[in-house]
């Protein structure tokens, strides 16, 4: 029972504070700036929207076909129709329950490709290393191209905020390799299990390097990271206001926007907000940057949800012979 009230709380929760966030966002709104926002988006040029979903699409098929190249060594080689559609079904499923879609996407190709659950999902948790990596990548870059952009962003301004960033960094790395000697001499069971864990982690980036096609894993891990940044960098030409932004807006507010769908259920109530409190650090006003996230986030979220939904429905009528 316990464990049935952990989910009903976990699945809930999400979903509350994206609905408080979105409230509390409007609420802040005057009738002038909601005046502003609409005028925006009925003056927006769509067809960069619809630019961004043509990447975002190709991303999803280069994600499919990225999935092939681990399930193929283990004997495996599932019609790419049935890749697709279970990797579109595990997002349309995380938006409803974080961290869910994993299994949905390693329950559907077990069922309709007679993969085994835990060889699906051990590929999948090496994909998603992958993916972790690349994620990190980017949020270093984000840090090095606008370190004094976004220390005085955090510290508001503060004197000395520059360098009390260079110091922070430092320390969590000097906290960082001190705690990884302690747990790497531990004896205790507890931290035995997180050894364990990370040397897991590191055998399943290792393993990416053994594989037969490794370099064009590698090469569809990266083409599916510039795919997801060109989706952000597209929109930004929707709208006048942001149609100039620099590089290293695109890079802060592509990552505090990936940060942003960590918190509520794809990104419900936060992302327009993360998104605009990036990108009004270059100079754009607050009413299109708020415009300008939530165009991004709606477009986004319809994508997953016509295509899942899709997805969802096709999966048995396609495997309607093998069922």
């Amino acid at each position: 029972m316990k464990s049935k009230y952990k989910k009903i709380i976990f699945t809930v929760l999400p979903i509350a504070l994206g609905v408080f966030l979105i409230w509390f966002s409007l609420s802040e709104l005057t009738p002038k700036d909601i005046a502003a926002i609409k005028t925006s988006f009925q003056t927006a040029n769509y067809w960069w929207v619809a630019l961004s979903l043509f990447f975002g699409i190709l991303s999803h098929f280069s994600r499919a076909y990225r999935w092939q190249f681990m399930l193929e060594p283990l004997g495996y080689k599932p019609k790419f129709a049935n890749n697709i559609m279970s990797v579109l079904v595990a997002y349309l499923v995380n938006l409803i329950v974080p961290r869910a879609g994993e299994f949905a996407r390693a329950t559907a190709i077990s069922k309709y490709e007679n993969v085994p659950f835990e060889k699906a999902f051990g590929t999948i948790v090496s994909e998603r290393i992958a993916d972790v990596i690349m994620l990190l990548s980017i949020i270093a870059t984000a840090f090095f191209l606008q370190t004094k952009l976004l220390s005085s962003y955090l510290f508001k301004e503060n004197s000395n905020s520059s360098n009390i960033l260079y110091y922070l960094i430092i320390g969590v790395g000097i906290m960082g390799l001190i705690l990884f000697q302690l747990i790497k001499k531990s004896n205790h069971p507890f931290i035995q299990k997180i050894q364990k864990f990370v040397y897991g982690l590191i055998q399943g980036v290792a393993s990416i390097f053994k594989m037969q096609k490794k370099w064009a894993f590698i090469f569809h891990t990266v083409f599916i990271w510039a795919m997801y940044i060109l989706m952000f960098y597209v929109v930004t030409f929707a709208l006048p206001e942001t149609s100039n932004l620099p590089f290293g807006a695109i890079i802060v507010g592509f990552v505090v926007g990936g940060l942003s769908m960590a918190l509520t259920n794809g990104g419900l109530g936060t992302y327009p907000v993360f998104v605009a409190s990036a990108i009004t650090l270059y100079g754009v006003s607050q009413n299109p940057a708020l415009a300008f996230g939530w165009i991004m986030w709606t477009a986004q979220t319809l994508m997953v949800l016509l295509f899942g939904g899709l997805s969802f429905l096709l999966l048995p009528i396609y495997n309607r012979e093998k069922a």
